[in-house]
């Protein structure tokens, strides 16, 4: 438990402490299950003791039981009111422009009464929030349930380890978004500067009982990937010294310093001060300590504590000088708030798939391959409006002069008569594939027509218009595309991130004038027209690129062409 610390450490008490409630609990057991997951292998150990005459050799192994006592469900409740924590920041950071401390740690509580069984609560945290330290600890009349992705310490023969972590940010909706959100926590100075100041604390702790120069840190600023969140973590390891052993290691570290604050005896006064409770066992350690000397323990956070049937969880913030207030208590809120949802509420916290609107439905397709490699994933992209697709693949001129796109037009369209004709992304010039042909083929029939990129220079150069050739290819490359939130971009934002290939460009002086422009770069680049009368548009952005993955947008964006242009 946390108030073990008080044992050599000493603090002006503010909160109560039940005498009743030990700071420690050892247990030591006459059987183990132990799983090894690699191996998919489990043991199984039982032990007998003996020690001064007396020995545990045929005695009864189970205990009394301790019938558990079930809740009543409730709403959550907080021990802050709104604002209190951010008041709290403020006067954290006022104490740091003193010189009072570098960073503290405060923490806030969540509460709900639960009426499900811990052994439920265990599972639903294993299913939702699956962290290196997983643990279901019944302490008779209460119950510390948790997920910790903290390391307290670690030793292994002589050698001494910890990873602090210091420095998170949310996951997003996406991979794309993932990759965003790794980025912003990589560059933020905050964030960085939080881990600076918890590694070099924690290496002070290791200096006290490791080996002159033995102390590294071995990691830097790594990306720990959890269910809700990213972390940045550091590795740093020591050589024991030779008259210390796991059990110094455990007092010298204590507590981490990404719990507590630096310097650490000034950070947990303020925590005295600061928060509504005692923490009791958050954190504090849970772990093992073998007879080896091998110690492996985890800190006490992301942990539900069930007792008298109310399920509390504790979550804090390291509050700097630069800390924005309101953010941090926002942060604290929602990292409990969505921890104690996930694990009580978890049958109901499924994630959902992004649906997307059938408005395909009963129509159908005529997808003209230009010989792109990214046809498929558009076809896939229509197919999920519940439209049927046709895919035909165009011809290609070899000497450039010019192709007709289908062979023979008149008995594809009398084959399938489209309700949408779909134009393909594709190398080369769209003469080369005859898409101006084809376009001009399909508004003789009052066919609807969209197109992506070649397919969109092929619309325009069938109207009239005219292509350049960029200064410098956009392939692979993501922009910001300003559109106008109308049409085929009705309920879009106003500006969205989108990906590119393309080399050739509309120019803008030579676009027809019965095409408008819905959207562009900010260097001026058209990226979608349609026309002005007929059930004509087109991208030059690529819809189906990982690039405009954000909100789903280029699915998004298909539905609405197929919706708004089929007939």
């Amino acid at each position: 438990g946390y108030d073990l610390v008080l044992q050599f450490e000493p603090l002006q008490l503010r909160h109560p402490r039940r005498e009743d409630r030990p700071d420690l609990h050892l247990f030591l057991p006459d059987e183990l299950v132990v799983v090894d997951h690699r191996k998919e292998q489990a043991r199984r150990y039982r032990y007998e003791f003996a020690a001064d005459g007396l020995s545990t050799e045929g005695m009864e192994r189970s205990t009394d039981a301790v019938p558990y006592v079930r809740g009543a469900a409730s709403e959550i409740t907080c021990d802050h009111a709104p604002g209190e924590y951010a008041d709290k920041v403020r006067e954290v950071i006022a104490g740091t422009e003193r010189g009072d401390f570098f960073e503290v740690t405060p923490s806030q509580v969540l509460s709900a009464g639960y009426a499900g069984s811990p052994h439920t609560l265990f599972e639903n945290i294993r299913r939702t929030s699956p962290s290196p330290y997983e643990f279901f600890i019944n302490l008779g009349d209460e119950y510390l349930i948790g997920a910790s992705p903290e390391m307290f310490v670690r030793v292994n023969e002589s050698l001494v380890e910890t990873c602090p972590i210091a420095g998170t940010i949310g996951r997003g909706k996406t991979v794309m978004e993932d990759a965003e959100q790794i980025r912003d926590l990589l560059n933020s100075k905050k964030d960085e500067a939080e881990l600076n100041m918890c590694t070099d604390v924690d290496r002070n702790d290791k200096a006290r009982i490791c080996k002159e120069g033995s102390v590294r840190v071995i990691g830097r600023r790594m990306i720990e990937r959890y269910s809700k969140v990213f972390h940045t973590v550091d590795q740093v390891v020591g050589e024991l010294k030779d008259d210390c052993d796991g059990f110094d290691a455990l007092l010298s570290h204590m507590w981490a310093v990404t719990l507590t604050g630096a310097p650490k005896p000034a950070a947990m006064q303020k925590i005295e001060e600061l928060e509504n409770s005692a923490r009791r066992w958050y954190g504090g350690c849970v772990g093992m300590l073998l007879f080896s000397g091998e110690i492996n323990t985890g800190i006490t956070i992301r942990t539900v504590h069930l007792e008298d049937g109310i399920a509390k969880v504790r979550a804090g913030a390291t509050l700097l000088c630069d800390s924005d207030p309101d953010a941090e208590e926002r942060e604290t809120r929602a990292k409990a708030e969505t921890f104690i949802n996930a694990v009580i509420d978890a049958d109901d916290a499924k994630e959902k798939s992004a649906q997307i609107a059938t408005t395909g439905q009963g129509k159908r397709v005529l997808f003209v391959d230009n010989r792109d490699s990214f046809v498929h994933t558009l076809g896939d992209y229509v197919r999920q409006t519940g439209a049927e697709v046709v895919t035909v693949r165009a011809a290609r001129s070899r000497d450039g002069s010019g192709a007709r796109g289908l062979r023979d037009p008149q008995r594809v369209f009398a084959e399938f008569d489209p309700d949408l004709v779909f134009i393909s992304p594709g190398p080369g010039t769209p003469k080369e594939f005859g898409v101006p042909e084809l376009v001009n083929e399909c508004v003789r029939r009052a066919l609807p027509v969209f197109g992506v990129c070649l397919g969109l220079q092929g619309i325009v150069e069938a109207l009239g218009g005219e292509l350049g050739v960029l200064s410098y290819p956009m392939h692979g490359k993501e922009s910001t595309i300003r559109c106008t939130p109308e049409g085929i971009f009705d309920g879009f934002p106003t500006e969205f991130v989108a990906g590119r290939y393309h080399s050739l460009y509309v120019v803008p002086e030579k676009l027809p004038e019965c095409l408008r422009v819905l959207a562009q770069t900010d260097d001026g680049v058209i990226m979608a027209v349609e026309h002005r009368e007929l059930p004509v548009a087109a991208v030059q952005f690529h819809p189906e690129s990982i690039l405009t993955l954000k909100d789903d947008l280029g699915l998004r964006l298909i539905a609405q062409v197929i919706g708004k242009l089929a007939r």
